[in-house]
């Protein structure tokens, strides 16, 4: 779901362009031409390691049919600025403050002018997420864009038009996002879900159901008065993965559900496993859902919850994919979280995944230490995370899950997610 308007404010920019500046082309017919406004949209993509803006789109198909040999990178300037809800230590509020790099001009096919802009993992000014490092939390963040105007658009039939007011529409546009309906539990835990195609068809089969537990920065911050059902969608793409037109066809098409947390799964695991609980029981009643093919999977704090829910529900899962998730105390000092005897009597068939190189969760003391104390599992450890030749931190071994790599004996995880069944 998109953020509200208050999220996401309306702004008037770009006026100068045409109140201040002598446009070639235009200047002798600026005093009789009726002011010119457009709305324009920001584009979002989830990549592997966030989502961030990739182009905007302004709506200008109504002004008449645009000659798209007059479009040039130049012809408009894109600035971001990103605020954060929360105050963020020292720098308050401001996030970044820059000019956005416009790659390509297109018209889309409803005639409208797409702005491409320069993106890469890594890449500042483009992210529409912001981390809190005190909190450990990620946050929507406000995104105010300005356009200026540096070069007349020209209709075919060669009329040219300079635009006076650029306003920015208070949604992002994030299509797989999108895809997922907001919910709210009977307790009050958020949640979005994501239904197969023909999955509303009366006569349809039942589909299978897969759980994504997200990772500690994609929870709520209630002292904040911050509960988004956002993040847990667009910091990485470990529940995209899952609806992505490949893993719908290994699934035969499959719900995709993601609670939010209302702090972090593993502040009180056995408080919130009945919550999650509450919510695969509601989805299964009120969808034609597959009893015996419910998977559950998740990353970090997730994996720890994925462990969780398999220790105290051990029949309703058909597998179970944690990935560096935490077994061990955590801060160090104190009871496990999940002690030995609990992990022992695990019987849903568990593949666990995570990298040796993560700095953030001891890979032997929990993924691996998991793999010999849970009977029958599987493991697949990697070197390093990375994907399109960037170098992630080994934290992130997510994304190999949400790509569907990790793979044994020529068996990828999708597939063996695919082929379990509770009964």
């Amino acid at each position: 779901m998109a953020p509200s308007i208050s999220r996401r404010r309306l702004l008037a920019a770009g006026t100068g362009a045409a109140a201040g500046l002598s446009l070639p082309g235009v200047a002798a017919s600026a005093d009789d031409r009726a002011a010119t406004s457009v709305r324009f949209t920001l584009n979002a993509r989830v990549l592997d390691g966030g989502e961030q803006v990739t182009s905007v789109t302004l709506r200008t198909a109504r002004l008449g049919p645009v000659d798209p040999a007059g479009l040039t990178t130049g012809t408009f300037g894109v600035h971001a600025r990103a605020t954060s809800p929360i105050p963020v230590g020292d720098a308050g509020r401001n996030v970044y403050d820059l000019d956005r790099e416009v790659t390509a001009v297109r018209l889309d096919r409803h005639g409208d002018i797409v702005l491409e802009l320069g993106y890469a993992e890594g890449r500042p000014g483009g992210a529409t997420l912001g981390y809190l490092g005190d909190r450990g939390r990620n946050v929507l963040l406000d995104l105010d864009y300005t356009l200026t105007q540096h070069a007349p658009i020209t209709l075919r039939g060669h009329r040219s038009v300079v635009i006076d007011d650029f306003v920015q529409d208070p949604r992002l546009s994030d299509p797989e996002v999108d895809a997922f309906s907001s919910h709210v539990s009977g307790s009050g835990m958020k949640y979005r879900l994501y239904a197969p195609a023909g999955a509303h068809s009366a006569r349809g089969r039942r589909h299978p159901l897969i759980v994504w537990l997200h990772g500690g920065g994609e929870g709520a911050s209630l002292p904040d008065g911050y509960y988004d059902n956002e993040t847990t969608l667009r910091a990485n793409r470990g529940a995209l993965g899952f609806a992505t037109p490949q893993a719908q066809r290994v699934f035969g098409g499959a719900y995709v559900l993601v609670p939010q947390s209302t702090s972090y799964w593993m502040q009180d695991g056995p408080r919130f496993a009945p919550l999650i609980h509450e919510i695969i029981d509601d989805v299964t009643r009120g969808h034609r859902v597959d009893r015996d093919r419910i998977y559950v999977a998740g990353c970090s704090n997730g994996g720890y919850m994925s462990m969780k829910m398999t220790a105290v529900y051990p029949t309703l899962f058909a597998a179970s994919v944690p990935i560096c998730g935490i077994v061990t105390s955590f801060p160090p000092g104190g009871a496990p979280l999940i002690p030995d005897d609990e992990l022992a009597r695990i019987s849903t068939p568990s593949w666990l995944v995570a990298s040796r190189d993560d700095t953030t969760v001891d890979t032997e003391a929990n993924t691996v230490h998991a793999h010999e104390v849970i009977p029958g599992s599987l493991m697949t450890l990697y070197d390093h995370v990375v994907r399109n030749g960037y170098r992630f931190p080994g934290h992130f071994s997510w994304i190999y899950v949400a790509r569907n790599d990790p793979r044994i004996d020529g068996t990828r995880v999708w597939q063996w997610m695919a082929a379990q069944h509770r009964h």
